[in-house]
């Protein structure tokens, strides 16, 4: 990694309808605000009380072990995450060099009186990974998946209103190793209990499909799953109504059924919207469909979707339209971790790295290589990301990192239910605009993979008729097997991981396959990042201006957008591709992408001047931006002009006619500048230039000694729930108050108030540092800290000291 301006200028500026039936409710998206609040009266969140242990007890699932001496945790909850590192752990690198094991969790939780009939389920969001679930003693089930959503009927097993219930989970992530990343031990998403009436909406059994959509109406194909678990048949009406995002309803839809005992009815209705609010990257309107059920003639069950009207589709030709307008994917691969908390990630921390992305001009995420928790695609939907949703990471062939217990061992089983359990949760998020079925999976060249693959389109298609099938294949053109030509053939959208690796495609990319299969639609899944290795900076370049000028390519998702924990060779226990750290901080990478996907002015400059001893010896100074030419100064003295133009200008009107920009100095075509200068203490500056303006300045200066801390907290109020925080930057800074940016100070953290310190983090990839601790020492002079609220309003506040520093603090409120 480039070392810390970067970081610096961050810190301070029904297919399967058998299936189906077994699952039973739908459950509301979980969200920030119901995480808190504690769900809705239909469903609650069932995140709190539960106790913890590391180990394996055979008798932990009988109402009358003793756990009094585990310990108390909350949901979402991971254990690997605590620690310690070890060169030894079974998982490898693969999993960070974190413990995996066996672990077990137990809640006890009383009911109160219900009605006759009413049934209860609990509902995991996710839960790593070959997890089993029991009731008083009583097997509810087993889920292998750590990514899927599930839920078991309690009913059958629980106690008498009032009387005492145990439940109790056994998660297996012992058999190692099972993943190429880090993938965290326990459950890991949020979990919620539901209580609904005999008859009720089935899970995930409301589905909106936005059809006929134009700025003058759009027409709503509304079809809902109604459950009848009682006795007897039921005589039911269903209304559906429709509000906007400022609450006003603009359409409803009634229909009446009778539905037999023990059996399921799908309403199907159609609602015309006027004029509707379409949702777009750029204006992400919501509107919410409200399902209520009534059976003879007394409300039974409602349940509220959030959703969104707009029209996206993939073209040969055009690329990628949302709502008839070609929009670039520029878009990145995300893995499931989030740094200090592991897998199991608070939902402020997801909006504060989509919030960092979305200013990188970054308007698309591969969720590589699974499903991710709901509430990520509810803040995707709202912020205006497009989404590519995984399902797997292996079919039936293993990966040669997860020879043994990679998902191919449970591909057989459980496929066809995983599949539709993600389809069937997440086809309502206007968010998700494509479904990625794998990823480099070796079943594309393996003469297997084309059966394999047409059955999980099946699925796919019929779940969801509206959205493409891609996957993300490494092997296409590859030696000495290539992905095969019927496999491919079978894609909606073909997806191309790192198209640039195989003989002449490394200067022609897509256009060998655009010549031989023209009417193909293709999209970039993977691609190399800006983010890792420099060396690299010419090809990443190369790629990005293929991309962004050949409209018939949708887009691309390189990888990755921020590191993660795992994909790492002692002592290193994360990838570095990317191009925020595990902290949020951005590096030099990130300001190529935002000079190129925005707008806005961009002059970055990088590394950072402080070369004690190396005086007189040439240093590169770099730059990235979208100026038409950046002068670079070294205490007053001009190093020269330099610029690039793209995409380069061509004439206009008339022959000689070019534009204003074309006349500007071009001295490379590569995207980025550079000056080589000899080193001497002092200052850089870059002066930008755009149609003839200065319309931008960066500053790089040589730093004193470290003398204090700086903190800073990207807000100075938070909510009192556990899907908040704060994230309070740590800056080693000199006497006149700039980032050190070499300062590797051990710096020590304490918190007053009802508070908590949730974590620390430096982002330096080999640091075996615990991140459940009081003391980080610094990496390029910045470290991270986060502090959460222990539940109660007041004022926290966080001071911090080190050796020979002055030391700071700083208050945040929550309530």
């Amino acid at each position: 990694m480039t070392s810390g301006i970067s970081r610096r200028d961050f810190v301070t500026n029904a297919a399967i309808a058998g299936i189906a039936t077994t699952l039973a409710l739908d459950v509301l998206r979980s969200s920030a605000h119901e995480a808190a609040s504690g769900g809705s009266e239909r469903r609650r969140n069932f995140d709190q009380g539960w106790r913890f242990s590391r180990g394996d007890f055979p008798s932990a699932s009988a109402t009358a072990f003793a756990d009094q001496s585990w310990q108390a945790v909350e949901l979402p909850h991971d254990w690997s995450i605590a620690g310690p590192y070890s060169k030894d752990e079974p998982c490898g690198g693969s999993g960070g060099y974190l413990p995996t094991g066996i672990g077990w969790y137990r809640k006890a939780f009383t009911l109160p009186s219900a009605s006759a009939g009413d049934r209860v389920f609990i509902q995991f969001d996710g839960i790593y990974q070959r997890s089993e679930a029991w009731l008083n003693g009583k097997p509810l089930g087993m889920r292998p998946n750590g990514y899927v959503s599930f839920a078991y009927d309690l009913t059958p097993h629980l106690q008498p209103a009032g009387q005492a219930n145990v439940l109790a989970v056994r998660v297996d992530n012992s058999l190692q190793p099972n993943s190429r990343w880090y993938s965290g031990s326990g459950i890991t998403r949020h979990a919620w209990l539901v209580t609904a009436a005999p008859v009720h909406i089935a899970l995930w059994g409301v589905c909106v499909r936005a059809t006929n959509v134009s700025r003058q109406s759009a027409t709503l194909e509304i079809t809902t799953r109604v459950v009848n678990d009682g006795a007897q048949a039921a005589a039911c009406r269903f209304d559906a109504s429709v509000y906007d995002s400022r609450g006003r309803r603009t359409g409803t839809a009634i229909a009446q059924s009778q539905i037999p005992a023990g059996s399921q009815y799908a309403f199907i209705q159609s609602v015309l919207i006027e004029q509707p609010a379409l949702w777009d990257v750029s204006d992400p309107q919501l509107y919410s469909l409200v399902a209520s059920v009534h059976a003879q003639g007394h409300a039974s069950d409602q349940v509220t979707n959030s959703f969104g009207i707009r029209d996206a589709r993939f073209d040969a030709d055009r690329g990628f339209l949302l709502n008839g307008e070609r929009v670039k994917l520029n878009g990145v691969c995300l893995h499931n971790d989030c740094g200090a908390v592991g897998s199991a990630v608070p939902e402020r921390m997801w909006q504060r790295r989509l919030e960092l992305l979305k200013d990188m001009g970054c308007n698309a995420i591969r969720t590589s290589h699974n499903p991710p928790a709901p509430e990520f695609l509810d803040l995707c939907d709202s912020m205006g990301f497009l989404v590519m949703e995984e399902a797997f990471d292996e079919w039936r062939q293993p990966k040669l990192q997860t020879p043994d217990y990679g998902y191919h061992k449970y591909f057989d089983q459980w496929s066809v239910r995983d599949l539709t359990g993600m389809v069937e949760r997440d086809r309502n998020h206007p968010s998700v605009v494509i479904w990625s079925a794998g990823n480099e999976v070796p079943d594309q060249t393996d003469p297997r993979g084309p059966e394999t693959l047409q059955g999980l389109l099946d699925i796919l298609h019929s779940g969801d008729p509206t959205r493409p099938v891609t996957v993300g294949c490494d092997n296409i053109a590859a030696e000495p097997r290539a992905a095969l030509p019927e496999f491919l053939a079978k894609l909606d959208v073909v997806g191309y991981n790192y198209v640039d690796r195989w003989r002449e495609r490394r200067e022609l990319y897509y256009a060998i396959d655009r010549h031989d299969f023209p009417q193909r639609r293709v999209v970039g899944t993977e691609s190399e990042s800006m983010g890792g290795d420099s060396t690299r900076r010419i090809a990443v370049e190369q790629l990005q201006k293929y991309v962004q000028n050949y409209d018939y390519v949708s887009g691309d998702f390189m990888w990755t957008g921020i590191d993660y924990l795992g994909e790492a060779h002692w002592p290193n226990k994360l990838a570095t591709s990317g191009v925020l750290d595990t902290c949020g901080y951005p590096k030099d990478g990130y300001y190529f992408y935002q000079s190129l996907w925005t707008n806005k002015p961009v002059l970055h400059l990088f590394p950072h001047w402080n070369w004690f001893g190396k005086e007189g010896r040439t240093v590169t100074v770099m730059c990235y931006t979208n100026c038409d030419t950046v002068e670079l100064f070294l205490d007053g003295d001009s190093m020269g002009v330099k610029g690039f133009a793209f995409p380069r200008p061509g004439m206009s009107g008339k022959y000689g006619n070019y534009p204003p920009r074309a006349k500007a100095p071009q001295t490379t075509a590569d995207l980025h500048l550079a000056w080589d200068v000899p080193y001497a203490p002092g200052m850089l500056k870059a002066v930008g230039v755009r149609a003839g303006e200065i319309v931008a300045t960066a500053e790089v200066r040589t730093t004193g000694a470290a003398a204090g801390i700086a903190l800073a907290a990207d807000r100075s109020r938070i909510q009192t729930d556990r899907a908040d925080l704060a994230h309070v930057s740590v800056r080693i800074i000199d006497a006149a108050g700039l980032l050190v940016p070499t300062a590797n100070d051990r710096i020590y953290f304490e918190l007053s108030g009802n508070g908590r310190i949730l974590g620390v983090d430096n982002g330096q990839p080999d640091s075996h540092e615990p991140y459940q601790a009081s003391e980080r020492r610094a990496f390029n002079g910045l470290a991270l800290v986060l502090v959460q609220s222990t539940g109660q309003a007041g004022p926290m506040v966080l001071r911090a000291s080190a050796a020979s520093l002055l030391g700071a603090q700083i208050e945040i409120l929550a309530g």
